[in-house]
């Protein structure tokens, strides 16, 4: 067992994650406003996206204090919206983003 001191609030202060986390959620979510949906997804590839989405938010709890607040709140805002954005009509239910169009 390693002898590693802890900061003041006892938890390890992981940097590199916090900041990997942030990037993908506030990425994700811009690709999911911006990007256009052209087909639905099946039901396993819908249902693993979400898990995996809610994973990244839960992770971003652990590592609340590794970073600025500021950007844990944007990646915060950026998690909520993207489960938000599903509940805007069926299309996006399926696909996770915002508009659908068939080409």
């Amino acid at each position: 067992m390693s002898n590693q001191t802890l900061p003041s609030g006892g938890t390890k202060q992981r940097p590199a994650l916090f900041f990997v986390l942030t990037v993908m959620l506030i990425g994700l979510f811009l690709w999911k406003v911006f990007a256009t949906a052209h087909e639905y997804s099946m039901r396993t590839e819908q249902v693993m996206t979400m898990l995996f989405d809610a994973g990244m938010v839960l992770g971003l709890f652990a590592v609340k204090n590794s970073g600025p607040k500021a950007v844990w709140w944007t990646a915060l805002i950026a998690g909520i919206g993207m489960f938000a954005i599903r509940l805007t009509g069926d299309a996006a239910w399926w696909t996770g983003r915002l508009t659908y169009s068939i080409n």
